[in-house]
């Protein structure tokens, strides 16, 4: 099975995507990390001012096989959550690098971040 892997996004080894916005990074986890959890029920997010480490469990996703941390892939404080997860979880399986975000941070992009074709290799 192909995962979908949008190429104007960075990824990293532990799933997530990161979309690099003019003042924000936003954060997701990716079609195939979506696909291996199977049908999620529930995401916990970080707060709004929360302030982060690289590498730091901030999120929380549990579907029904299974509950998995999520990883921030950069430092920096939280500038926005999705709330709209939180009351719809299932947007994390039909919709993971639109309405299905996590969380923006004002972070910089990782030096190890990976590019679609590189993560795509990773994966298959």
């Amino acid at each position: 099975m192909t995962h979908e892997t949008p190429d104007d996004l960075l990824y990293t080894d532990s799933h997530e995507w990161i979309d690099n916005r003019e003042d924000t990074l936003r954060i997701g986890i990716t079609d195939f990390a979506q696909d291996e959890l199977g049908d999620v029920v529930f995401v916990e997010l970080p707060n709004e001012g929360d302030s982060l480490e690289s590498g730091a469990a901030c999120a929380v996703v549990e579907s029904i096989k299974a509950v998995s941390d999520i990883y921030t892939p950069v430092s920096g404080t939280v500038t926005a959550t999705n709330e709209a997860i939180l009351d719809q979880p299932e947007l994390l399986n039909t919709d993971p690098y639109g309405d299905g975000w996590l969380f923006e941070i004002d972070g910089q992009v990782p030096d190890d971040a990976l590019g679609a074709d590189d993560y795509r290799e990773q994966i298959e």
